[in-house]
């Protein structure tokens, strides 16, 4: 006699039957987030990474955290060792410096920064060219990022890499 292998398949989830019932289903999702997403974000919880811009501990990031009630924001610390990868966008976000001293060109200009101070990457149409620099290599230097989604889909932003990190490159 013949063995049979069973297999079960992963009843699908009910499809919405119209627009209007999507929409209600996403407000749904997005009133239970508000009640039941996690509220502190530790950093224990989350890994860094090394992409082309450096090493990077994601807080907020919509495609890759589902479990916040604010979906609409990519926050995230950035390790400069040496110095960042350099790309190009429309610009529109807020970098608060956490610790060290360093500078960033924008658009070509170098502007200083330390510990406590809040740098400001302008909304340009003809995009914001930037790179950041940490001044003592070696001594930490790390700053948090924030931006808006609907700000940065607002603007048509696009996203140039024009130089890889130092670290990036190396792996």
């Amino acid at each position: 006699m013949s063995e049979r292998e069973r297999v079960r398949m992963r009843e699908r989830e009910a499809q919405p039957e119209n627009a209007y019932e999507a929409l209600c289903q996403r407000i749904d999702r997005f009133k239970e987030r508000q009640q039941q997403g996690s509220v502190v974000i530790k950093a224990s919880d989350r890994q860094w990474e090394l992409n082309r811009q450096g090493r990077i501990l994601w807080y907020l990031h919509p495609e890759m955290y589902k479990d916040t009630p604010l979906q609409d924001w990519y926050v995230f610390i950035h390790d400069i060792r040496t110095h960042s990868g350099k790309h190009r966008h429309q610009g529109g976000l807020a970098i608060f410096v956490l610790e060290g001293e360093g500078y960033s060109t924008v658009n070509g200009e170098r502007v200083d920064w330390e510990a406590g101070d809040l740098i400001l990457l302008p909304l340009l149409p003809e995009e914001v060219e930037h790179q950041h620099f940490n001044r003592n290599p070696g001594k930490p230097c790390r700053w948090l990022a924030f931006i808006h989604v609907g700000v940065f889909e607002a603007v048509a932003t696009e996203l140039t890499q024009t130089e890889l990190s130092p670290e990036y490159q190396a792996q």
